[in-house]
């Protein structure tokens, strides 16, 4: 049985090394909250991953915005709406993992899966060529790639 829900390919790529770096991370917590429901670890270690996932995902929000508006980028608002109404739906469901109302299921796996499989390949590429076309850095500075080699959850410093 595949352990992954999903299988990063350099399709997925937006051209910026940052956001595609972000973008994998995010695909590697999604894939160990998959294995954490298919092995059976636990509603708590669960929780523990999709906390982490929700975390990681506002600072990988953050970063884009900030690209896109230091890039005056013209979809802002509508592309930061996009992130603010899922932040509003995983903020919602770990209210509802808080009083029992809800539980980590594979529909909740599929469902993140997908918004991030479409976000990804709609929007994100969208913005990717933009930063390309008004000349963003599509490398790391150097700086933060020192630090990436050193800390793997580098983000959690900025």
């Amino acid at each position: 049985m595949e352990a992954n829900l999903f299988q990063w390919t350099d399709g997925f790529s937006v051209g910026v090394q940052e956001i595609d770096e972000q973008h994998k991370e995010l695909v590697d917590l999604l894939n160990q909250l998959h294995r954490a429901i298919m092995e059976r670890h636990g509603s708590e270690a669960a929780r523990r991953i999709l906390d982490n996932l929700a975390e990681y995902t506002r600072t990988h929000f953050s970063v884009e915005e900030s690209l896109m508006r230091v890039s005056n980028y013209p979809d802002f608002e509508r592309h930061k709406q996009n992130h603010e109404d899922l932040i509003g739906q995983v903020t919602a469901l770990q209210s509802k993992l808080d009083t029992g109302e809800a539980k980590i299921t594979f529909e909740l796996l599929h469902f993140l899966k997908v918004w991030l499989t479409n976000h990804i390949n709609e929007a994100d590429k969208r913005f990717g060529s933009f930063f390309a076309s008004v000349g963003g850095s599509q490398q790391w500075a150097p700086h933060v790639q020192d630090t990436m080699e050193k800390k793997k959850w580098w983000w959690k410093f900025w």
